[in-house]
């Protein structure tokens, strides 16, 4: 029994912890994503305008509500730059993360130089390129231009959904295992 209380104590301490170091870190990595460039994105407005083809706009007052899986996290698949990439919701996390593969997936190259960043993951330290996601949807709750990191190739195993993506939603509240976003 004592067993358990310390191990569930562990476990908060340590994800209370990973919410400070983060929330720490955010105005730092928000700083070295300023003035930087973005990487080209091939799904760009202008270049989709180009095809004949347009963005769809969502409509303010859009609702999505999320179950928590049984681990309690928020599995989704979202599009990513019009590309359905699969998803952890990570209200710990300062941005969204993308993988190395689904950022080429969303039409998101980035080169060797272009990491500039440092950050660290549940696999050590990891460099990571600064992009701007040109958008972000989950059903009808859609966000343009948002802050990002590319992982260097291996150091993260799922795209994270982070603050830069749910701080610009009107709601993003969690209530009896749902996580409900609304823009």
């Amino acid at each position: 029994m004592l067993s358990e209380v310390l191990g569930k104590a562990g476990f908060w301490l340590i994800g209370l912890c990973s919410l400070f170091v983060a929330a720490m870190q955010f105005p730092e990595a928000m700083k070295a994503l300023d003035g930087l460039t973005a990487p080209h994105v091939a799904t760009s407005p202008s270049e989709q305008r180009e095809h004949g083809e347009q963005a769809p706009e969502r409509p303010a007052g859009s609702v999505v509500e999320l179950k928590a899986g049984r681990n309690g996290h928020f599995f989704v698949e979202a599009d990513v730059n019009g590309r359905s990439i699969d998803v952890m919701v990570d209200t710990g996390a300062s941005m969204v993360a993308l993988t190395y593969e689904d950022a080429e997936r969303a039409g998101i190259y980035v080169r060797d130089g272009d990491f500039k960043g440092s950050a660290s993951t549940a696999n050590g330290r990891a460099r990571y390129a600064p992009v701007v996601i040109d958008r972000i949807s989950i059903g009808d709750v859609s966000v343009r231009n948002v802050h990002g990191a590319v992982m260097e190739r291996g150091k993260l195993s799922t795209t994270l959904l982070g603050m830069s993506f749910l701080g610009k939603l009107d709601r993003a509240e969690m209530r009896n295992g749902r996580l409900i976003l609304e823009n």
